[in-house]
């Protein structure tokens, strides 16, 4: 009698079926599906009365989870099935990393949260008691953080909770005791081959139409189009975005601004009319045109900041840019700003937010940088465009738009910054002056942190104003510039940016008799700006000038 191997076909012939379950009678393949229940019922169709045997066929290339998540599934109860679901399986299948992991349970997820969050000694909360869903929330060994949600399963059995999903990339699941067998009642591994972006139902976005936001930024991130039929069901679920809760839209959209093509994803939004829903000012950008060197109006000159931007960072990071194709123009950024390499990739890893990424809030600023431009749109007697004070205007209008998406005080306060100064690195390379130390305190005076976010859009704002070649001087003028203001902020804090006080207010007030006020404050203020340009080293000397002020001015003036 034949062993089960010599009866089986042959890893050859099941080559065609990868990733999918098929089933077997004697040497022949008689169908397939994308679970064992798929396979089954259609062998079911062709051969009613014979039993088939049904089996897994292999990836082509073995699922890995990066990292790996076999520490994870050692503590996971054992007594219940559980599946591993959504982004987790994709990302592995595509061979990159994890960030969260997602495993539906038959119920109760809360309990299993609880267990798993103990076993780790990790946080742990409910992230939806009606619907007994936890969340652990645990710290890897390279200190980043994993999320791993346990979810009861909706519907009756697997596949009904996998339909119910967004895309079908994200609809396939395996069991956390076989993490190498697909589930895959929808064919997502197909979708994912195509690069192609199809709805698990018609429904899909009525049911949730923060999934519209969701599908532009899976776009964005894997470089995947969408199935004609499912972009017209984002189309027609458009309408139904305001009924989501303004956190859930902000939390999705962040993630936008925080992959690659965000100009792309903003366009994509607009073409479906659902940016008007998350930034309805930005549109308003369009009927904006600018005087030269701006070569695009105010709404493309905005995207084009945008993809700057992110050129910018990848010259810091990688030193080149496919977008500047000019060698002068990258090797004077090199030449000038090469040395803040890591020092730039810190100060982009430490966000504002735990919620949200640095990087993120740049591009927000960098949509909106010219917002006021709107407001404050003149034509003088030759016929050229101004927009006097469109950088304090537009602080205003973000300010509000910040609100509105319920930033925090911080993040709110940090778009303000660098709006209201943009254009402060620019205006100091074309004063023709040779930048002060006093220059420099104002400017962080001002900024604080946000000042190195403001010389990064300013490069970004120059390219794009430029058309992506600026002339050499104009460049190497601003290059100039930004190298000294984060040489100040990142190597001559101590000295420049916030030199330690010499004296106190309790100083001044003891020494000249004043009275508690705002005047102490301006002296004090006087003195340290004096402080950083070198020319107060020590408390006598900044005595000595409180006192020089003091008799400047009539005396009952202070007192």
């Amino acid at each position: 009698m034949e062993n089960q191997k010599e009866i089986e076909p042959s890893s050859k012939e099941l080559s065609p079926y990868a990733g999918r379950w098929v089933a077997i009678i004697g040497r022949k393949v008689i169908s397939q599906g994308g679970t064992p229940r798929q396979a089954l019922n259609a062998a079911k169709n062709s051969r009613i009365k014979e039993t088939p045997k049904i089996i897994y066929v292999p990836t082509k290339k073995p699922l890995q989870y990066f990292p790996p998540i076999d520490s994870i599934v050692s503590v996971l109860p054992s007594n219940i099935p559980m599946f591993l679901v959504g982004g987790a399986v994709r990302d592995a299948i595509l061979h990159k990393d994890l960030h969260d992991l997602d495993f539906i349970v038959p119920d109760d997820g809360l309990k299993v949260g609880r267990q798993v969050a103990d076993r780790l000694k990790a946080a742990y909360y409910p992230l939806d008691k009606e619907r007994k869903s936890g969340r652990v929330v645990h710290q890897r060994s390279d200190g980043s953080y994993l999320v791993i949600d346990f979810t009861v399963r909706q519907g009756s059995n697997l596949e009904s909770d996998l339909s119910a999903r967004d895309f079908t990339v994200n609809a396939i699941a395996v069991d956390v005791k076989r993490n190498h067998e697909l589930f895959d009642p929808l064919s997502g591994t197909a979708d994912l081959d195509a690069q192609l972006l199809r709805s698990c139902s018609p429904d899909s976005f009525i049911s949730d139409p923060i999934r519209i936001i969701r599908g532009i930024r899976f776009a964005a991130e894997f470089n995947f189009r969408f199935h004609p039929q499912t972009r017209s069901l984002m189309q027609e679920a458009t309408p139904l975005i305001p009924q989501t809760a303004p956190e859930r839209l902000r939390d999705e959209f962040f993630k936008i601004l925080d992959v690659p093509q965000v100009s792309k994803s903003i366009q994509a939004l607009d073409s479906l009319d659902a940016l008007h829903y998350l930034l309805p000012e930005l549109s308003n950008l369009k009927g904006v045109n600018q005087s030269p060197p701006h070569h695009e109006n105010a709404w493309n000159h905005s995207l084009s900041t945008v993809d700057c931007f992110s050129e910018i960072l990848k010259l810091f990071t990688k030193g080149d840019a496919k977008i500047l194709i000019d060698d002068e123009l990258r090797d004077s950024f090199i030449r000038y700003l090469s040395s803040f390499k890591q020092k730039i990739g810190i100060h982009l890893e430490t966000p504002i937010s735990r919620e949200r990424s640095l990087k993120s809030l740049i591009n927000l600023a960098a949509l909106y940088h010219d917002i006021g431009k709107i407001d404050t749109f003149e034509i003088n007697k030759a016929g050229l465009l101004h927009f006097h004070g469109h950088e304090k205007v537009g602080a205003q209008i973000i300010n509000r738009r910040a609100k509105k998406l319920r930033l925090s005080n911080a993040e709110n306060g940090r778009l303000v910054t660098i709006i209201r100064n943009h254009m402060r690195p620019l205006l100091l390379a074309q004063s023709g002056r040779e930048l002060s130390r006093r220059a420099i305190y104002r400017f962080y005076k001002d900024t604080r942190s946000a000042g190195v976010d403001v010389c990064l859009l300013s490069l970004a704002d120059t390219l794009a104003t430029y058309n992506l070649s600026p002339p050499l001087i104009v460049w190497e003028e601003l290059l100039d510039i930004v190298r000294h203001l984060l040489t100040a902020w990142f190597n001559q804090r101590s000295s420049t940016v916030s030199p330690s006080p010499l004296i106190s207010g309790n100083d001044l007030i003891e020494q000249f008799g004043l009275k508690p006020g705002p005047i102490v404050g301006d002296l004090l203020e006087v003195v340290r700006e004096a402080q950083a340009e070198g020319k107060v080293k020590t408390k006598e000397e900044a005595m000595a000038l409180a006192h020089r002020l003091l008799g400047s001015a009539s005396i009952s003036d202070f007192i």
